[in-house]
């Protein structure tokens, strides 16, 4: 009988499934794009996953996130680990904890590979830091209007935040869904073959290019 990863295997073969099990990932962050490429990540085979978000579910987060509204004032982190177990049998690390200067090297050790999924600057600034000073592969991923960009470190300029409310911006689901496909794959391929490519991609005109730095 098939195995739950069958599709998968028949796609990439086994020697990648035996890879991307064996690939420690620690994923920064429990929101839109970090919920949901946790969830992609795990159904493509990725079983060693540590997950890192501080925040409880809100009302606005079921539209573009992972949880739903029986979920609203849990904790991201606690609703993926028991979504993500119900799903693919994984037990993923669950944080439930700020990543600060004090604690980030502790956090994101023994992994891999970094995904930097934070929406804010000061985040973002403290995960390359801790990457960069412990030469672990890091891949930033981030959303703007209508944009998505998903860029290993060594292109990466943290950006500085927008102005107002964090949480107050327009975002469109389809925008989440294209950039949890791009960066998984890319993922994918970092784990198969150590290739390390950066994207941009645009929801208005459908499109995925290459990332110019």
């Amino acid at each position: 009988m098939p195995g739950k990863f069958h599709h998968e295997q028949l796609y990439r073969g086994p020697d990648a499934l035996t890879k991307l099990a064996s690939l420690r990932v620690a994923l920064c962050g429990a929101g839109a794009v970090g919920s949901n490429l946790a969830d992609n990540l795990a159904r493509h085979g990725v079983s060693n996953l540590r997950v890192i978000d501080r925040d409880r579910v809100e009302e606005h987060n079921v539209s573009t996130q992972l949880y739903g509204e029986a979920e609203i004032g849990a904790w991201k982190v606690e609703s993926l680990r028991n979504r993500l177990f119900r799903a693919t049998g994984i037990e993923i690390d669950a944080l439930r904890k700020d990543l600060t200067d004090q604690n980030g090297r502790q956090l994101l050790k023994e992994c891999d590979l970094i995904i930097d999924t934070f929406d804010n600057s000061r985040s973002r600034q403290l995960v390359q830091d801790v990457a960069r000073a412990s030469s672990v592969a890091c891949l930033h991923v981030g959303l703007h209007a209508d944009y998505c960009e998903i860029i290993w470190d060594e292109h990466y300029r943290v950006p500085r935040d927008v102005g107002g409310d964090v949480c107050d911006y327009p975002l469109a689901r389809n925008l989440v869904t294209l950039a949890v496909a791009i960066s998984s794959e890319t993922v994918m391929r970092f784990a198969i073959n150590g290739e390390r490519k950066s994207w941009s991609g645009t929801l208005g005109d459908f499109a995925v290019r290459a990332y110019e730095a």
